[in-house]
């Protein structure tokens, strides 16, 4: 897939006043500070399309970006971050439940995860929570420049092992770069088959 047109739609929390969910639709999520705003800007090749900020948490909205005026990217605010409020936390839990199971034309989930860290609960938590849902997802390993690709091995084996605890089937698993944009032309070609595949 080649991106010829990514632009900003929308910012808010609610639904009900997200874009019309006339094309599909692909959701990008995971722990405060994996480095999602990067991704999504060397998806784009647009260096400044998602915010990128030095204080983690900071995402707090259902952000909407038009991809090639042919389907939507969604870049949705991170979960784990200690600092927030219990009463932030709860208010995010209720805003990503409700837009998970009423997004209609919701494709796919990329959950991030951060290739340095071996498996930690918050992010087998949210696996398990989407799976439970329903919500089709994909496991998206971040920052693998950041080390060796025997450690981002051994990360991406380690989550498989703690996964097949409970699950038959794996999730779909890619490892990505955004500083060497490894990773681009694989997540581009998956959206765009299951674009193909995709009836609204």
């Amino acid at each position: 897939m080649v991106i010829k047109e990514a632009k900003f739609l929308m910012s808010n929390t609610k639904v009900e006043q997200c874009p019309a969910p006339t094309m599909p639709e692909y959701a990008f999520i995971g722990r405060s500070n994996v480095g999602k705003s990067s991704l999504i800007n060397m998806l784009t090749e647009q260096k400044g399309l998602a915010k990128t900020s030095a204080q983690p948490g900071k995402t707090q909205l259902i952000n909407h970006f038009l991809i090639n005026d042919s389907w939507y990217l969604v870049d949705l605010p991170g979960y784990g971050y200690a600092k927030v409020s219990k009463g932030a936390r709860e208010d995010w839990r209720k805003m990503i439940n409700y837009y998970f199971q009423n997004r209609e034309n919701l494709a796919c989930v990329f959950v991030l995860i951060d290739s340095r860290h071996e498996p930690l609960k918050q992010d087998l938590d949210f696996i398990n929570y989407l799976g439970n849902l329903g919500v089709p997802f994909v496991l998206v390993f971040t920052k693998a420049d950041k080390q060796s690709s025997v450690k981002t091995d051994s990360t991406i084996a380690a989550y498989k092992r703690k996964l097949r605890e409970t699950w038959d089937e794996l999730p779909h698993i890619f490892v990505t770069s955004s500083e060497k944009r490894v990773g681009r032309e694989e997540l581009l070609n998956f959206i765009e088959e299951v674009n193909g595949q995709v009836q609204l």
